[in-house]
């Protein structure tokens, strides 16, 4: 996205700068002194102006209001691809797998959203908890209530922030006061949501079926009649997460070749389609999904709590398929991306029925940032720090504690300075979350 040619409000920020200077290749650039310009263009969004070591750039922008932050690192902020804001109070209960933990937990707590106060408060919590992880940008499931997306919209809307959410719809196989008792009202709701959300300021809509066994081969078939007449939204479900389900959806499906056949069958498939997990796909549906540019959001954290198994990286790269990271809060066990990104590293180690591999740390990084950006058709606005993206970023500090400070100061490359923050790292590596230019740090 080419940045504005005379933006206004121009203001400088000088620390180490990491960022992707080729969004598509995970080789990052670090600059021990850099200068990041913003501006805001005539669109109203702040963006990037201008990144490079502070020696060479100061003198373009001699006058400028400089924010100097020395022995801190400004980074893209990071990308979540999946996560559900409703779940934000049922993290970390047990449960026996997958299907208990939906049963026990996640749906008697959804059913509360159909209450606008309780949604606004919990998206307020929920925002909060993002940005205070560094997280900027995230793909997130609403409810089945349309009241939790009015509430989300609403709180990301006055937060300045770029999201992504929509109304579950579930229309069978599912409890009183959380299912879709009239598909054709749901699909009337879902369109209705967005032409009031969809394009308004940094918000974007997402048709979300919460999982192929809760949808009707009606209502699945309906929101791929939607997606086809807004070609711009997204969709987002699941899919290949866990045995038990995969068995389930070749029971209702039979006429399906695979569980991802069943949404491509319904015209659900195409780019900006996110599906999680992903774990047991077979090589024709990784080729499918490369070939028409949807995206695996890969959930570590969420995969080993549920013990659903692990996501195939040399196969998926084997193929072409577009992946980026997730935490699936409240399957996921954190919010955090350091985590995230270490289970993820862990998971890609594991020899389990292949050869295991170890995945870079810039890699990882870039997974979570310009990577997860590029396979949310967001790439060049988020996730990254080069001219033309949104100035939305966080500011790191590797003395957040004292082991950090300690294994960070003996590190002699860069991968081995992002490798320690990733494996040491949580919240209180974050310093600042910056959204649009503005500070909004919320840790102590």
């Amino acid at each position: 996205m080419p940045h504005a040619s005379h933006p206004t409000d121009i203001q400088a920020w000088r620390a180490s700068i990491l960022w992707f200077p080729d969004p598509h290749s995970p080789q990052a650039r670090h600059e021990s002194d850099g200068l990041l310009v913003t501006g805001q263009g005539a669109d109203g969004i702040v963006q990037v102006v201008a990144i490079g070591d502070w020696a060479t750039l100061h003198h373009q922008y001699p006058d400028l209001p400089t924010t100097h932050w020395p022995g801190l690192c400004i980074a893209p902020g990071f990308v979540d691809l999946h996560i559900h804001y409703p779940q934000t109070d049922v993290i970390g209960s047990p449960a026996d797998g997958l299907l208990p933990w939906l049963e026990h937990y996640t749906f008697p707590h959804e059913k509360q959203f159909a209450d606008p106060t309780y949604a606004h408060e919990v998206t307020g919590f929920f925002l909060d908890e993002l940005m205070r992880h560094g997280v900027t940008t995230a793909l997130c499931f609403a409810t089945v209530h349309p009241e939790s997306v009015d509430a989300f919209m609403a709180e990301a809307q006055a937060r300045r922030l770029r999201m992504v959410t929509g109304k579950v719809l579930q229309d069978r196989h599912s409890p009183e006061g959380l299912r879709d008792t009239d598909t054709a009202l749901s699909l009337r709701q879902t369109e209705d949501l967005i032409r009031r959300w969809h394009g308004l300021d940094r918000l974007g809509y997402a048709i979300t079926p919460r999982f192929a066994p809760t949808s009707t081969t009606s209502q699945l078939h309906g929101a791929g009649e939607i997606a086809q007449q807004f070609p711009d939204v997204w969709i987002q479900s699941h899919a290949a997460e866990n045995v038990d389900e995969i068995r389930w959806v070749h029971e209702l499906f039979p006429e399906a070749r695979s569980y991802l056949d069943v949404y491509d069958r319904a015209g659900l498939l195409r780019q900006r389609s996110v599906y999680a997990h992903c774990i047991y796909l077979d090589d024709a549906d990784r080729r499918r999904m490369a070939e028409v540019g949807a995206t695996a959001a890969v959930s570590p954290t969420s995969n080993l709590f549920l013990g659903s198994g692990f996501f195939d990286y040399t196969a998926s790269d084997a193929a072409g398929l577009r992946y980026g990271l997730a935490s699936d809060v409240g399957g996921g066990t954190s919010f955090s991306p350091f985590h995230t990104m270490h289970a993820a590293y862990t998971v890609a180690r594991q020899s389990v029925g292949r050869p295991g591999i170890s995945l870079s740390p810039e890699h990882l990084w870039w997974q979570h940032t310009a990577g997860a950006a590029a396979a949310l058709d967001l790439g060049g606005k988020v996730g990254n720090l080069l001219p033309g993206c949104e100035a939305d970023f966080v500011v790191l500090n590797p003395q957040a504690t004292p082991l950090m400070a300690r294994r960070s100061g003996q590190t002699e490359t860069l991968a081995e300075w992002l490798f320690a923050m990733i494996v040491l790292g949580d919240e209180r590596l974050i310093a600042h979350t910056v959204i649009q230019g503005q500070s909004v740090t919320l840790n102590p």
